[in-house]
């Protein structure tokens, strides 16, 4: 019985990497289905045993990558102290999406497609809402103590407006010019800002 449960978990999680690979090559538009179970080394029955259609399948696939995006994120997070400033919390912030930028390629590719798909998330992208929340909830701390006058509602919205742009990047041609920068390049140039997007206005003083 143990071995039918991983045979059929490696299957599962087959059809999930050959699923987000195709989406990162092509879009949800240009993926058919004996795509996926040819690449994969499995057939039809599989993707309907495990995900039920190709569409349930493709939107499983991307909200793998998400997760896998915010336990990056989290995992980040979590290195920072009481003694840790808006630039540190901004570089763990975004760190996970200037790996994918230095990275390019399928790192890159399979980013843009969650990100997206993030504009209109598909309903089941609810189960991670608690992720969501701890992403915003580690922040704070920080955010609190560099910024003691600003109310935690306001840091926050603040802290989604960062998440926002990260997106955003993903997705627009400067993303791209940062994608062609060293490693170093894109944490020079995209750090500030993002620091600057939790600092709000007036320019950051720490």
């Amino acid at each position: 019985m143990d071995l039918r449960r991983e045979a059929g978990q490696r299957t599962r999680d087959g059809l999930l990497t050959a699923a987000l690979e195709l989406l990162a090559q092509r879009g949800q538009e240009g993926v058919t289905l004996r795509e996926i179970t040819d690449r994969a080394g499995a057939n039809v029955a599989a993707v309907s045993y495990h995900f039920g259609s190709l569409k349930a399948l493709c939107d499983s696939a991307i909200e793998h990558a998400l997760e896998r995006y915010l336990d990056a994120q989290i995992l980040a997070l979590d290195s920072l102290d009481s003694t840790s400033t808006l630039q540190d919390l901004a570089a763990a912030f975004a760190r996970p999406m200037m790996r994918a930028l230095a990275a390019g390629g399928q790192d890159l590719a399979v980013m843009r497609t969650v990100a997206r798909v993030g504009i209109d998330p598909p309903q089941g992208w609810g189960r991670l809402a608690g992720k969501f929340e701890q992403t915003r909830r580690d922040a704070l701390p920080v955010l609190s103590s560099s910024l003691p006058g600003v109310d935690e509602q306001e840091l926050i919205f603040r802290t989604r407006c960062a998440a926002g742009l990260l997106n955003w990047l993903a997705l627009a041609p400067i993303g791209a010019e940062l994608a062609a920068m060293s490693a170093e390049q894109i944490e020079r140039q995209l750090v500030p800002v993002v620091a600057g997007a939790f600092h709000g206005y007036p320019a950051i003083g720490r």
